[in-house]
C-alpha cells in the first residue's frame, strides 16, 4: 500500500468525539493529526491538531440524534488540511462487543445489527458510536469501516472472574462481568513490553484514571480481572459515576425513596462520583486546587477505593510486580499517585518523590519491590492498527 493511504479513527465517548488521522501502509499506521468535538459545549467546536499547529473551527451543525450533518462538516474542515479522497478506512471504538465480538471486525450490515442488540448493555456509549457509524455509512457508503471493542481485551478472563453470584440462568443470558477500557489496556501492555519486558511478563495492575476510570489486572500481558464489570458504572469512583455500590441502596432508591428508573440512571452516571461527593466538581484539577473539606474528602475517597481495588486484584493475580498509571489523572496528577501508593507500601511499593513529581516513566525507587510506571495511553493507535490488520485480512 502506498503512503498516500489515510485512515481515520473515531473514538466516541458519551459526550465527546475524538478523531485520529493516520497515514498507513503494510507496516502499520502513523499518526499525522488528531481532533476533538465536545458535544457538551455549545456552539460545537472542532479542535484539530496537525503537527505543532492547532486549529479551532466553529461548527454550524447542532448534533442531536442524527450525526450526519456533524460528520459531513467535519470532513469539510479536514479537507482543508488533508486529502480526504485518500481515506481508505474508518476505524471505530465501540465500547461493548458482548460475547459476540472478541476482536476487531468489518462493519457490514449484519455486524451493525448485532451492535444494536448490545445498546441496553452500554446505554451511554453504544448509541453514540452507532450514530457515528451510520452517519459515515450515509456520507461514504463505499468506504470500509471497522470496529474495535473495549470489551474484547478482557475475553481472556476466566468464567469464575466474570461470574456474579446470581442464578446461573442470568449468567447464561449475558449478565456477567465484561470489563472495559480494553483498547487502553492493550496499548499499555504493548508499551510496557518495550519499557520493562521483565515486568510486563509478570503480574501487573494498570490504573486507567480519567473522567471514566478503571483498573485492570494483567498476567503476562493478558487481562485477568477488571474493576469495571457489567457496566461502565462499576468499580472505582469516577468524575460523575458512582463506582461499586451496595445494590440495596438502589432497591431503596427505587422503592421507599420513590425515584424513577430514568432519574436513578441520571444520578448514577452524571451526579455521583467526585462531583457527587464534593458537590463542587467532577474534575480532579478543580478539586486539588479547592481548599474546602468536601473537595479533600472526594480526593481521599478516590485514592482509598483505588488502593483497595489494587489490593483485591493483587489477590486475583497472586502477587504484584508492577503498577502502571495512565489516562488524564494517572499521567498528570502526582498527588493522586502518591496518595494511592502511600496505602500500598505493604506491597513493597515505594515512590521516588522527584520521579513522581516530574511524571517520569518510572516513578518507583530502585529498591522498590513493586515497580511503578507512568505510561501515556493511546486508544486511537490501537484502533488504527486493528483497522489496518482487518483491512489487510480481507
Amino acid at each position: 500500500m502506498p503512503n498516500t493511504n489515510l485512515l481515520l479513527t473515531f473514538n466516541t465517548g458519551s459526550s465527546t468525539l475524538k478523531i485520529g488521522l493516520f497515514q498507513f501502509d503494510a507496516d502499520g499506521a502513523r499518526r499525522i493529526g488528531k481532533g476533538l468535538v465536545d458535544f457538551s459545549r455549545r456552539p460545537l467546536t472542532f479542535h484539530l491538531i496537525e503537527g505543532p499547529t492547532a486549529f479551532d473551527t466553529r461548527l454550524e451543525a447542532e448534533g442531536g440524534e442524527d450525526f450526519r450533518a456533524v460528520i459531513a462538516e467535519l470532513f469539510e474542515v479536514l479537507a482543508a488540511h488533508f486529502d480526504m479522497a485518500a481515506v481508505r478506512v474508518i476505524g471505530h471504538r465501540v465500547v461493548h462487543g458482548g460475547d459476540r465480538f472478541a476482536g476487531p471486525v468489518v462493519l457490514n450490515d449484519a455486524n451493525i445489527d448485532e451492535l444494536d442488540k448490545l445498546v441496553a448493555l452500554a446505554p451511554l456509549h453504544q448509541p453514540q458510536a452507532l450514530r457515528v457509524i451510520r452517519a459515515m455509512k450515509h456520507l461514504r457508503p463505499a468506504l470500509a469501516q471497522t470496529a474495535s471493542f473495549d470489551t474484547a481485551f478482557h475475553a481472556t478472563q476466566s468464567d469464575l472472574i466474570r461470574r456474579f453470584a446470581l442464578p446461573r440462568a442470568l449468567h447464561d443470558r449475558g449478565i456477567k462481568r465484561y470489563g472495559f477500557h480494553g483498547l487502553s489496556y492493550a496499548f499499555i501492555a504493548r508499551q510496557l513490553r518495550n519499557l520493562a519486558p521483565e515486568v510486563a511478563a509478570g503480574k501487573v495492575i494498570v490504573a486507567h484514571l480519567g473522567n471514566g476510570a478503571s483498573l485492570c489486572a494483567l498476567d503476562g500481558g493478558e487481562s485477568r480481572d477488571c474493576s469495571m464489570g457489567f457496566s461502565t458504572l462499576d468499580g472505582i469512583p469516577m468524575a460523575t459515576r458512582c463506582g461499586t455500590i451496595d445494590p440495596g441502596v438502589l432497591l431503596y432508591l427505587l422503592g421507599a425513596s420513590g425515584r424513577t428508573l430514568r432519574n436513578l440512571e441520571e444520578m448514577l452516571y452524571y451526579r455521583s462520583g467526585l462531583l457527587g461527593v464534593s458537590g463542587i466538581s467532577g474534575d480532579m484539577r478543580d478539586l486539588l486546587r479547592d481548599k474546602r473539606s468536601e473537595a479533600a474528602e472526594a480526593v481521599d475517597l478516590f485514592s482509598l477505593r483505588i488502593a483497595g481495588e489494587i489490593g483485591r486484584m493483587t489477590a486475583t493475580l497472586g502477587g504484584l510486580d508492577g503498577l502502571v498509571f495512565t489516562a488524564g489523572i494517572g499521567e498528570h496528577q502526582p498527588e493522586i499517585r502518591a496518595a494511592i501508593c502511600s496505602r500500598l507500601r505493604w506491597l513493597g511499593l515505594n515512590l521516588g518523590a522527584d520521579e513522581n513529581s516530574s511524571n517520569a516513566p518510572v516513578i518507583s525507587t530502585l529498591g522498590s519491590k513493586t515497580r511503578a510506571f507512568v505510561i501515556p495511553t493511546d486508544e486511537e493507535q490501537i484502533i488504527a492498527d486493528e483497522a489496518v490488520s482487518v483491512l489487510s485480512g480481507e
